[in-house]
């Protein structure tokens, strides 16, 4: 898996304060497996993929189902365990803790963007 990153609105709002980015394919299959829970704040970023599932998974989750541009396709609130959820034209899946898309006001068609943890949250220009 890749360093972790902050993922933001197209407004400069923080959705997820530590993102860790799957994009290799045992890190993709291995996902949250084994994890008792995700905290707030925390999410994991699964790419390329259009579809996730909970199959041996402890707790809900939300998930983000995001285009090739990490625009916002749909989401799924509280994905409970042993389901499977899946859009066409999804390219990407962010995971959330259970409740935190609302918390954090996700909708389609927001842009988000990936932010080294690093470096200051700005507005994404455009």
């Amino acid at each position: 898996m890749a360093e972790a990153s902050m993922v933001v609105s197209e407004q400069g709002a923080v959705v997820c304060e530590r993102c860790v980015v799957a994009d290799r394919p045992l890190a993709r299959l291995r996902g949250l497996l084994g994890r008792r829970e995700l905290p707030a704040g925390e999410g994991l970023l699964l790419r390329p993929t259009g579809a996730v599932h909970t199959s041996f998974m402890r707790f809900p989750i939300d998930v983000v189902f995001l285009d090739r541009e990490l625009t916002v396709v749909d989401v799924v609130d509280g994905l409970a365990p042993w389901r499977a959820a899946g859009r066409r034209g999804a390219h990407a899946v962010l995971e959330l803790a259970a409740g935190e898309r609302a918390r954090r006001a996700i909708a389609p068609r927001d842009r988000l963007a990936l932010v080294p943890t690093d470096a200051p949250v700005a507005p994404i220009p455009g």
